[in-house]
């Protein structure tokens, strides 16, 4: 499985200039006048991981192959794109296939960029909470006229149907939740309410996990002390959504270089590592993803998979017969298996285990799988 992630925002955020440097390619325009970007560019970004170097490491594998991120640019949304303003339900739509939603908010101030909220008026104040709320009941207003047409529909076979009541007095529910402003992902729910089938038919824009990138100035990359990283944090954390700070400037700044000036760069700056570590590590967080290993003279080999799934379901990532042959899995954790130098000395030092049907899959197990 491949995370999917849509990055939006409003137009001149610094959104196609982020997208360049997360996938180290200029495929995106980055020009500074509403709606440039026309079509979704979408790039797959290998998710760096040095657990498969410390494996290949051991068995000097063929090739190495890292889990992957699908990162989609989406055109800049503005106030009544759930109306058709500006470029409208087109991309909304494109909004709906993704996983999750990165939503860059501009955090720096520069007179010479268009703010497009303030109807083009490029002295106007920078307000991240404001500009962020504009894209939130856009969104908001696209579930809502999507969950109208399902309620209307429902309840009108309800009165024949009585087995359907419950799903109508559900969408009431939900959509009266819309009405007052709050997203669909703070709806409440348990197992086997009637809402649940609703929800994973519709895929509503505002069910969907959101990850708040404030982009700033590179002055300042880290955007401590920065009044407008503050206010949208503060917002991010009362929705329950997490927050990172990017310079997208400089990450563009680092796509043309190698690995070792790039590390140089960031560590000039104080950092660590690259914004789009940091986001992809936190676009895994917010969905409950991690990663499974196999490894072998072929390949070294990532596998995405959600926390809580079982060995048989991770073993339907690789092929869907492995999941409807599943016999067992051998599980060796991460830190056994370079211990002790792979399989054969996991083996005899008895930190390979046989797993069955109800065994959760664990961040870093190297795994074989044995199927009929």
């Amino acid at each position: 499985m491949s995370l999917a992630v849509g990055i939006v925002g409003l137009p001149n955020v610094g959104k196609s200039t982020l997208f360049n440097a997360l996938t180290k390619k200029q495929q995106a325009a980055a020009e500074n006048y509403p709606f440039c970007t026309i079509e979704p560019n979408t790039a797959v970004v290998e998710v760096e991981d040095k657990r498969l170097d410390a494996l290949a490491q051991i068995v000097n594998p063929a090739q190495i192959i890292k889990a992957t991120v699908d990162f989609t640019d989406i055109a800049g949304l503005v106030k009544g794109a759930s109306k058709g303003e500006g470029l409208g339900n087109k991309f909304l739509a494109n909004i709906r296939e993704c996983d999750a939603i990165l939503h860059v908010v501009r955090c720096f101030e520069n007179e010479d960029i268009i703010h497009v909220q303030e109807g083009g008026n490029k002295s106007a104040p920078i307000d991240p909470v404001g500009d962020a709320e504009v894209i939130e009941t856009e969104l908001i207003l696209a579930d809502m006229e999507q969950l109208q047409r399902r309620y209307d529909k429902v309840k009108k076979e309800a009165q024949a149907k009585p087995p359907l009541r419950p799903e109508a007095e559900a969408c009431a529910a939900l959509l009266k939740h819309l009405e007052e402003g709050h997203p669909v992902r703070s709806f409440p729910r348990k197992e086997g309410d009637a809402i649940l089938p609703v929800l994973k038919e519709l895929h509503f824009l505002t069910d969907k996990p959101v990850i708040f990138c404030a982009n700033v100035a590179d002055d300042n990359v880290t955007g401590e002390g920065n009044p407008h990283v503050a206010a949208l944090r503060d917002y991010a954390t009362k929705g329950g959504s997490e927050l990172v700070v990017i310079c997208a400037q400089m990450e563009a700044d680092l796509a043309g270089l190698s690995d070792a000036e790039a590390k140089e760069f960031l560590e000039s700056y104080g950092l660590a590592e690259s914004s789009l570590d940091r986001t992809i590590k936190l676009a895994y967080h917010t969905l409950g993803l991690a990663s499974y290993f196999t490894a072998g003279p072929k390949e070294v080999r990532a596998w995405t998979f959600r926390r809580g799934w079982k060995a048989p379901k991770c073993a339907g990532v690789i092929h869907t017969d492995f999941e409807k042959g599943f016999i067992r899995a051998e599980v060796i954790a991460f830190d056994d298996y370079v211990k002790n130098g792979g399989v054969a000395g996991s083996r005899s030092a008895g930190a390979l285990r046989p797993e069955g049907k109800e065994y959760l899959m664990q961040d870093g197990d190297v795994v074989e799988f044995l199927f009929n």
